[in-house]
Formats: C-alpha cells, structure tokens, sequence
C-alpha cells in the first residue's frame, strides 16, 4: 500500500471514529433525557401541574391523600365526550364522600375551552396537551389512546385502569370497592 493511500485510509478512519464517538454520546445524552423524564413520571402525576383553562395551575400534589380519578380525554374524541357527564354525575355524588375527579385534556387549549363554554364541567380540568399521553402511557395506557382512566386509592397507589370509555355503573362499582 502506498504512503498515500494509507494516510487517507487513517484520515477516513479517524472521521468515522469521530462520527461513532459523536452518535454515541448522542445517544447517552438522550438516554439520559429519557431517564430524568421516566424519573419525574415515575413520581407520576403527583408532581406534575398542567394549565387550567380558565387560567391558573392544576396542582396534582393538592389532590394527594383522597381517591381520584384521572381522565384522559380530547374534544375530538367521541367516547371521550360520551364519557363525561358520567364523570361529571360521578363527581357530583361521590365528591362529598371523598373522592375526586380530574380530567386532563390531550387537546389544545382553544379547543378545550371552546368545548367548556358549551359544556361545562364541575370536575377540575388541566390541559396536557401531547404530554399527556406519556403520562397515560405511564400509568398503564400502553397504546397511548383515548379515552384512558386510572383511578388511585388515597394512598396516591393506581387501583383501576381502563383503556376506553367509562360508564357510570363501572365508577360507582370501583368507588364502592375502595
């Protein structure tokens, strides 16, 4: 081999090098991304907030310490509207005993509160958006779709998940077995 042709194939060999080096650390970075994300989910949804639409914050941490259930839901999603004034009712009734409702809308903001407007919700809302799906993907929705609910005990521990819509007999039968 000549001089030359071994000088470029050192050339070349370095430049891969770096290449391999750079997508490496790449990838350790972004797994380390990955890690502090599913660490922070991992305290999930206790140490989230998530944007209320009619302006403030909804702080999971405030809603520690009772039953809740959690509803993933969007306006464009007819099961997740079907759903909600079963959640609402369920809200109504059970709140005095305990127990809380929560949705989180995978949505826009603008579309959340048009929806609001026409049809108003007693239950506290808080705007996901995308995020929310890795959340429900957190708590159990392994396919990511909607509607999705988890339902915790007061210890803040996951008791129920349903992937689909829920039905008022199917919320009194899981606050009744708490």
């Amino acid at each position: 081999m000549s001089q030359r042709a071994g000088a470029s194939r050192r050339s070349l060999l370095r430049v891969a090098g770096v290449g391999v080096a750079g997508a490496v650390g790449g990838l350790l970075w972004h797994g380390r991304q990955d890690r502090a994300r599913q660490a922070a989910l991992g305290q999930a949804p206790w140490n989230l907030g998530f944007p209320r639409p009619e302006g403030g914050e909804l702080v999971m941490a405030a809603f520690w310490g009772r039953p809740l259930v959690l509803n993933f839901w969007a306006t464009w999603c007819p099961p997740c509207i079907e759903e909600l004034p079963d959640l609402d009712a369920f809200h109504r009734d059970w709140s005095p005993r305990g127990w809380q409702v929560i949705g989180l809308a995978v949505d826009s903001p603008r579309a959340v509160e048009g929806f609001l407007a026409r049809q108003p919700l007693t239950f506290p809302v808080g705007l996901a958006g995308l995020e929310g799906t890795d959340l429900s993907r957190q708590l159990g929705n392994e396919r990511g779709a909607l509607p999705f609910t988890a339902v915790f005990d007061a210890e803040g521990r996951v008791v129920q998940r349903k992937l689909g819509q829920t039905h008022r007999a199917e919320l009194d039968r899981w606050a009744s077995a708490l």
